[in-house]
């Protein structure tokens, strides 16, 4: 069995599209951040850094392990499950650089803009657009691979793409034009097809429902505490 932590966020939709693809025995534990739940005893046990996702896989040699960092977590289920990563040598890093990319670079600067964009004080217009050209020009970079190969790690669909994914469609046509990455359609049509990425966008979407309440009752306390205002003073 493996127990994950999380809500509704990119980072932990991308696990979910995993745990689908791989038929993973798998539960969920809905994390309440508003509430503070992530720095609790029990929750820095599994995770020091306060974050979700994380998972606590009891199917591994030894004691349940757990793992924190999307990324790293998409990493570990590949290579004890055998599937969505290359062995080949230079196939594994086209899809390693990319599973980077996202997590270094698309997550956090979508991550970034979301945040300017919604809980940004007024007067935040820099920092707006800041990241709002870097989300358009990270989009122009996936369109471009994709204009080179099926799937960002080449031939196959792996965990580069299940990382990307949430974090594209979350944006694309919204956000993001269409029009200046008109590749990246055709790759979202052919991943939201897939039998375990519709299950997983199913099960996260009845999740984002709890929390989307929890989001509009949520007090200027909560959110300063979950954005680490305080401590910034």
């Amino acid at each position: 069995m493996i127990k994950l932590y999380g809500m509704s966020s990119p980072n932990v939709v991308k696990v979910i599209i995993m745990l689908e693809e791989i038929s993973a025995d798998w539960s969920m534990n809905r994390v309440r951040l508003l509430d503070g739940e992530q720095f609790t005893d029990e929750f820095l046990a599994l995770n020091l850094n306060s974050k979700v996702p994380v998972i606590v896989d009891d199917e591994v040699p030894g004691d349940p392990l757990a793992v924190m960092e999307s990324g790293a977590i998409l990493i570990h289920l590949a290579e004890t499950r055998k599937a969505f990563l290359p062995t080949d040598p230079t196939a594994r890093s086209l899809v390693m650089q990319w599973l980077m990319l996202q997590m270094s670079t698309i997550g956090p600067m979508f991550g970034q803009y979301i945040h300017f964009l919604r809980f940004a004080p007024a007067g935040s217009d820099y920092g707006l657009a800041r990241y709002r050209a870097e989300m358009r020009r990270l989009c122009k970079v996936v369109d471009q691979r994709l204009n080179q190969a099926e799937y960002l790690g080449g031939k196959e669909y792996s965990i580069a793409d299940m990382a990307t994914y949430p974090w594209i469609k979350l944006i694309y046509g919204d956000l993001v034009e269409r029009e200046i990455a008109p590749a990246v359609e055709g790759w979202l049509k052919r991943i939201g097809e897939r039998p375990a990425v519709m299950r997983a966008e199913a099960f996260s979407a009845e999740i984002k429902k709890q929390d989307v309440k929890a989001t509009e009752a949520a007090t200027p306390a909560q959110f300063d505490r979950i954005f680490n205002r305080q401590s910034a003073a």
